[in-house]
């Protein structure tokens, strides 16, 4: 038998990276240019969230794990059919793992990411986010009472690819508060708005009281 062959698993991988793919199986590195084209010719909105919108806001690129491309949850069906085919979809909720089916296609309500793969010995390449909308508008999972028309979250880049707002990414980023986070959060100050930096102080005071980034926040 001897020594285990990693011919799944990129070199140079993080022990708990490399623990969480030997647990789910690999993934290829996607980019939000790679997201645009498995995308081309979908019939609904999609954006990309997480820190490649921090990357494409401040012209400051840093490694990532995966690309986070968001849709509308109620469009879950007209992804399948557009991918129908190429990549198969499983919903994941909290590390459970179910593919989404023409027998059982419906998102369970628990699960807010689907991860698509092309076949079982293939690896992982997109992480999906479906989120929901309140007659039309974003919902805003850290706080569910609030939501905002999608243009107000949003930006287009010159290359047509929406991102969500960088005030909005680090909101999200803050619960988490990894070095990644903190490593988004001191490359993106020096971009924001007056009105940003308040706005993003202010969320997170709302969203985690004690929080240590509003008082780098407001100090920058």
């Amino acid at each position: 038998m001897g020594v285990e062959e990693r011919v799944w698993y990129d070199d140079g991988l993080e022990p708990e990276e490399l623990a969480f793919q030997r647990l789910y199986g690999p993934w290829k590195v996607s980019t939000p240019a790679d997201a645009q084209e498995l995308l081309t010719g979908y019939d609904g909105e999609w954006w990309i969230a997480g820190g490649w919108s921090i990357d494409a806001f401040t012209g400051v690129r840093r490694e990532h794990e995966d690309v986070d491309v968001s849709l509308w949850r109620r469009d879950i069906e007209k992804l399948r059919g557009h991918l129908k085919g190429s990549y198969d979809l499983w919903s994941n909720a909290g590390g459970r793992l179910r593919p989404l089916t023409d027998e059982r296609p419906d998102q369970p309500d628990d699960a807010d990411q689907i991860w698509l793969r092309k076949h079982a010995l293939a690896p992982w390449e997109f992480d999906l986010q479906p989120n929901p909308d309140r007659d039309g508008r974003w919902v805003f999972r850290r706080d569910p009472t609030l939501d905002y028309a999608l243009d107000e979250i949003t930006w287009i880049a010159p290359t047509g690819i929406r991102y969500l707002n960088p005030e909005m990414a680090l909101a999200y980023k803050a619960h988490l508060n990894r070095p990644k986070d903190n490593q988004d959060l001191t490359t993106t100050l020096p971009f924001l708005s007056e009105a940003q930096r308040t706005w993003l102080a202010d969320m997170i005071d709302h969203l985690h009281p004690d929080h240590p980034w509003p008082v780098r926040i407001r100090a920058s």
